[in-house]
């Protein structure tokens, strides 16, 4: 897999406020001014499908924000094997845990479609956390509900059978990924992904 390219001119670049990170995610906590002088800072990218968004391992370069497209956070666990260990929509930001604890990712992002994403510099978002409380509040309550779920779903697929595991994975797929409620859901997906979604975690 190789990493996005220049974003093509028939997307357009991204503005940061009218971008669905900034309505409805993390950056909905910012300030007009402090979305205009991210916009002159982010890299739009786009990535095909299957395309590296970022690497586990690699120099955290700042926050990953979804513009368009399905992700996959995953994780190679110390048998060489890839778990799935959350999935990202348009409007989510990735690459959270890395800019505030450790440098270096300790999960990769792959393009799960064609997407386009936006890197906000790590010196940006951090000069951001000391001056807007608020945004600090959505960092804090994003973390939270991302290690709610990560405790929820380790007790659930550790302890459930193949068939529970494969119906608690499609369930997740739908309320990630589902537009119209009043549609019937159906996603692209590959047995490798399916098989690496319903897995029970690994032990590091």
């Amino acid at each position: 897999m190789r990493y996005g390219s220049h974003l093509p001119k028939k997307h357009g670049v991204p503005n940061c406020s009218s971008c669905p990170c900034a309505q409805q995610g993390l950056l909905s906590a910012c300030q007009h001014e402090q979305l205009a002088l991210l916009s002159t800072s982010k890299v739009s990218q786009f990535y095909l499908k299957g395309q590296l968004i970022y690497t586990q391992g690699s120099q955290c370069q700042g926050l990953h924000c979804i513009y368009q497209g399905k992700v996959k956070i995953t994780k190679i666990a110390g048998d060489g094997k890839e778990q799935i260990i959350r999935l990202a929509n348009t409007g989510d930001v990735v690459g959270v845990c890395a800019l505030l604890g450790e440098t270096t990712y300790q999960t990769s992002a792959v393009a799960l479609e064609d997407c386009v994403a936006c890197l906000i510099p790590r010196q940006d978002i951090l000069t951001l956390l000391q001056s807007n409380v608020q945004f600090v509040g959505a960092i804090m309550k994003q973390l939270s509900q991302a290690l709610n779920m990560a405790d929820h779903r380790t007790l659930t697929m550790a302890y459930k059978p193949v068939r529970e595991r494969l119906a608690e994975a499609l369930l997740l797929l739908r309320d990630t990924y589902q537009q119209d409620a009043s549609q019937p859901f159906t996603i692209a997906i590959s047995r490798e992904d399916l098989a690496s979604l319903e897995a029970p975690p690994r032990k590091p």
